[in-house]
Parts: C-alpha cells; structure tokens; sequence
C-alpha cells in the first residue's frame, strides 16, 4: 500500500528527525515526541550567540534572551487561544497541575471532581491537597455507568451527576495518556459555570495533537508539556485565566517573581511574572516557541486530520487480529472521540514483552505498562497494556508493519 495522501509531505517532515535515519519506527509519542532540527538549532542559537540571563540586566545579550524568551511565550500563548500575560512557563504539566493545586485555596465542604482516565499527575496533587486542607475536602471520580468496561467511555451525563454546587474544581484530561479517548470538555466547561466551579484541563495529550482554543473551551486553566510536542524536555505551560491569577499562591516565590522584598515582608509581581520565581528553562522555552512555529507551518488541522488516518488503519487493523484485545474507543470517523494513541494486549502475552519483540525485530518503539494509570488498569482488571501512539512523522507503512508484528506474535501463541 502506498502511504497516505494528505496536506502533509511526510517524508520532508522526517528528514527533520535525525534519529529516524538509525531505522527505528517510533510509535511513543505520548510519552516523549522527537525534536526536530529547527528546534534543536533554536535552542542551540541561544547557547550559542546569547547566552544570558533573562530578565537580571540591561547588557545586550539579556536584552535579547529575554526579548527571545517572551517571545517564545507569545508564540505559546497565540497557540492555545490565550493572552501572553495568561502563560505561566513550567517544567511540565505535572508542575503546572501541582501550581493550582496546591496554591488555590479550599474550604471544608469542597469537592474536586476528577476522571477515571486520569493520569497520576492529575490524581496525586488532589489527593495531597486533601491531605492539606483536610478529610472534609473530598475527591470524586467521574466513572461512566453504562458501556462497555474495555471502551471506559465517559459520558456527559456521567459528569453531570458529580458536578454540582458543592464542586470547588473539575481536573480532567482533555485526551488520556494511556487510551487515546478524548473527553467532552466543552460540555464539562458548560456544567462547570452552572455551578460555578472552576475548570482544570490536562493538556499533555491534546495540544500537541489537536486545535486548540482555552477560551472556547471555557477552561479557567490548562497545563501541558512541551516534550509532548516537539519541543525539550524541562518545559511546559500553565494557562491560568486572567482573573484567578490573584486567586493562586504561586508554587515557588524568590529570585525575579518579587516586586519589592524586606527582612519583614514582600511583594510578588503581577500576574504570570510572579510565579517565576528564579532562573526559568530559557533554551527550553525558546526551543517551545520554535516547536510551535514547525507546528504551525503544517498546521494542527492537518496534524489531526493525517492522525484519524493512521488511527483508522491501525484500530481496524489490530481488530481483525485474533487474540488481540483493544482499549478505549473504537475509530468512528464522525464522532471526534479519539487521538493516535492506541492500546491493546495480545492473549498470553506479557505488554512489556510485546515491546520488547516490537523493538527487537522490527525496531517498533511502543510503550508498555500501566502508563501511570494505575487506578484505570485496576478498574480494566489488567496490569497494563502496549500502547502504540502516533504523530506526525509516522506512515502508513510503518502502521503496517506494526500490525505485521502484532499478527505473527499473536500467532505464535502464549
């Protein structure tokens, strides 16, 4: 078969992916994207002709790092729909979903309402916050009622019996790591102001992959991770909205995110300024900000649009296997339920094998595991899957092969 034919030059695309030339066929995106070299020269052009500090001087070099670094977060911001004030730069998005967590303030009687599909950076920071504030916070777990337990489809209606006045705050992921299924955010948001609850998403799964707008998704904040998305690892974004930036207690105070500072009292700085405290990821935010650019030069349209095409041939593939059982939500190419990460299990077969001989025969890299869902794989009743996760600079013929494998190990038996 001749690979996809779509606005997508696949092969231009990979001749930025130097680590594609070794042969591998990589398939684990979700846990870490590749770089390509228009990012990689961005974050060495730092390094290499303005190597400063930002924000600590008036000398030409931190004049433009730190013209660079806010740059890099306008690009950010302008990607997800958000204003540039609104981009507080993280780590990651576990460092962004501990910022609201542990610095929005509870009371006895609150309830945070979170999904089965979480990841556990979305299900610890609440559990520590419950420890903080109290036993009489309490945690929710949206778990759908009716459908298959292998789907774990979560319907609107499934939030809608959780979410009520007593709710302080939703945290949901918008897509899950470790099955692909994509959540009805808009809907959440939508129950979320009727009563007024605030509105956390976990965007590691969707910004990379799909359009993005936080004020049409009506979220009061989001947090995502650049390595999820081309970008160096050690960075991320926290969108929080304007208005509740007063709201949250910065997680780390010190260095530039003080106005004015005395031995008896300080002053932090305004809105995402305060919560950057100390020397930030400077490479690793310029390298965002020309991941962003590679991504919008192609596209994000075109990004989802090639990905449901790779998705529908390696769903409808793997389900013609015999012995091989799929998680998550079908392919429907009219429901928008789903992103290219697919997990699966082959009968008799242990997931961290599986990718071992996906890698050691073919060069396959899938990942295998609990993929830190802990809570989901025990509600599924497994010890974890392989998970295939797909993204721009993969093929159709690279799916092929994948179900090749897949096809011989099942065949060949416990």
């Amino acid at each position: 078969m001749t690979d996809i034919d779509i606005d997508i030059d696949t092969e231009r695309i990979r001749q930025d992916f130097t680590i594609l030339e070794s042969g591998i066929i990589y398939m684990d995106t979700a846990a870490t994207s590749l770089t390509p070299e228009p990012v990689l020269d961005a974050v060495l052009d730092y390094y290499r002709r303005y190597n400063a500090n930002v924000g600590r001087g008036v000398h030409r070099l931190t004049r433009i790092a730190t013209a660079e670094y806010e740059e890099a977060r306008n690009k950010v911001a302008k990607f997800i729909g958000a204003r540039a004030h609104e981009i507080v730069f993280t780590r990651n998005t576990t460092e962004g979903i501990n910022m609201v967590a542990s610095g929005l303030s509870m009371h006895k009687g609150d309830k945070v309402v979170i999904s089965l599909l979480e990841h556990h950076s979305n299900l610890l920071p609440w559990l520590r916050a419950k420890r903080k504030f109290g036993m009489d916070i309490d945690i929710e777990v949206v778990k759908p009622a009716n459908g298959d337990r292998k789907s774990c489809e979560l319907d609107i209606s499934d939030f809608e019996a959780a979410i009520d006045a007593d709710t302080r705050i939703v945290a949901v992921s918008h897509v899950s790591n470790a099955l692909g299924s994509i959540l009805p955010i808009r809907a959440i948001s939508k129950l979320c102001h009727a009563n007024d609850a605030l509105l956390l998403v976990d965007g590691a799964q969707s910004v990379p992959h799909l359009p993005v707008d936080v004020k049409e998704l009506g979220c009061d904040f989001m947090a995502f991770s650049g390595h999820k998305m081309l970008a160096p690892t050690g960075i991320g974004a926290l969108y929080i909205r304007e208005e509740l930036m007063p709201e949250i207690e910065p997680l780390n105070v010190g260095g530039g995110g003080v106005e004015t500072a005395s031995f008896v009292d300080y002053k932090l700085k305004g809105a995402n300024e305060g919560f950057e405290s100390g020397t930030p990821d400077i490479s690793g935010a310029i390298g965002l900000g020309a991941a962003v650019d590679y991504l919008n030069a192609i596209g994000m349209e075109n990004v989802k649009r090639k990905e449901e095409k790779l998705t529908k041939e390696l769903i409808e593939g793997l389900q013609e296997i015999p012995g091989v059982e799929l998680y998550g939500y079908d392919y429907d190419a009219s429901s928008n339920k789903r992103i290219g990460t697919v997990s699966f299990n082959i009968d008799g077969k242990n997931p961290d094998d599986v990718a071992l001989m996906l890698d050691n025969k073919a060069g396959i890299i899938v990942r295998s595991g609990h993929h830190c869902c802990m809570p989901l794989m025990n509600y599924l009743g497994i010890e974890g899957t392989v998970r295939a996760s797909l993204y721009l600079y993969n093929t159709e013929s690279e799916v092929n092969r994948l179900l090749e494998l897949v096809r011989t190990i099942a065949a060949s038996g416990r």
